[in-house]
């Protein structure tokens, strides 16, 4: 019976790590994989990490930036510690059986595995996360959980299930890495290496990802009613409930979104909405109905006036302008 790697316990020997990146993928989530592990053989002054390039046909990935990675053939890979699976568009299309056998095979030698951004879509697809709680960037959420019924999906920054390890994005997968780095090696040399990257405080895993990322402007009333928000995008919530959720009157609530953000619980609301019916008008074939559903809009009519002064546009029109 093949033994389970645990690389989240501590030791001492430098750990084997296969680094797969796949067309369509983003450059900061690559570097998200692998300058923490630089940068801790860097700040220890010895190998802790040793990695290698794989790519799904032994093609050159070629990331969203242009730039091309080359790496050996996935089916060329024999064993491993940890594979780090750096995935982020298309994902449907890259996720084909030839792959999702390579991923298949290697768990089977019982390395440990972890996606990144778009990766744990390929691992579920493999059927590595059967049964097993996961998840992934905040924009497939949801399209995640309705493809994948037996994961339990969670909106979690990064999460660890036993041996398999699923981040939502660049910057999670920076704590990600971090959290490995402690747990193998130590929690000075992850504090070092945080360091490294003024990376002061690495976010706990079981925080929400955020659809608009941390506004300094913030303060704990504003930022607790905008998460509420972010969640409840497509059933918005009435005010006063925001209010009473977040510990405070509708008035107070009113005041500390015109003194910190200059403008209103309201609108703030409809501009998280917006934002996010932008994004599925042009990061996917939703149809326009669709997408007005999904960002609270009870009627078509309502969402385009609403779309069009926001962004100067219909959404049709925008998507046809995104279109590739």
């Amino acid at each position: 019976m093949t033994r389970e790697k645990n690389i989240l316990t501590t030791g001492t020997a430098p750990l084997d790590v296969a680094v797969l990146v796949m067309n369509d993928s983003n450059t900061l989530s690559l570097a998200a994989a692998v300058d923490p592990m630089r940068a801790a053989n860097r700040v220890e002054r010895r190998r802790l990490f040793h990695w290698h390039y794989h790519t799904a046909t032994g093609a050159p990935a070629r990331l969203t930036s242009g730039i091309d990675v080359p790496g050996e053939a996935l089916a060329r890979l024999d064993r491993c510690d940890l594979l780090l699976v750096v995935a982020g568009f298309n994902l449907e299309r890259h996720a084909t059986p030839a792959l999702c056998a390579g991923l298949r095979r290697i768990a089977a030698t019982g390395a440990a595995i972890a996606g990144i951004d778009g990766g744990p879509w390929l691992m579920a697809t493999a059927g590595l996360l059967d049964g097993r709680c996961a998840t992934t960037h905040w924009e497939d959420l949801d399209r995640f959980a309705a493809r994948f019924p037996e994961i339990t999906v969670l909106p979690h920054r990064y999460h660890i299930d036993g041996r398999f390890l699923t981040s939502g994005g660049a910057m999670p997968a920076v704590d990600m890495m971090l959290h490995l780095i402690g747990a193998r090696f130590g929690a000075p040399l992850a504090t070092r290496v945080a360091g490294a990257f003024i990376h002061d405080t690495p976010a706990r895993p079981i925080r929400a990802q955020s659809r608009i990322g941390a506004d300094p402007r913030h303060n704990h009333v504003t930022a607790r009613a905008s998460a509420l928000m972010e969640q409840t995008i497509g059933a918005p919530l009435p005010v006063r409930d925001i209010a009473r959720q977040c510990g405070v009157s509708p008035r107070v609530l009113e005041q500390n979104f015109r003194q910190r953000l200059d403008t209103t619980p309201r609108a703030h609301y409809l501009a998280l909405r917006l934002a996010e019916a932008r994004r599925l008008a042009t990061d996917t074939g939703l149809p326009i109905i669709d997408i007005a559903l999904a960002t609270g809009f009870a009627s078509p009519s309502s969402f385009a006036r609403a779309f069009r002064a926001a962004h100067g546009t219909s959404a049709r029109a925008l998507r046809r302008v995104h279109s590739p």
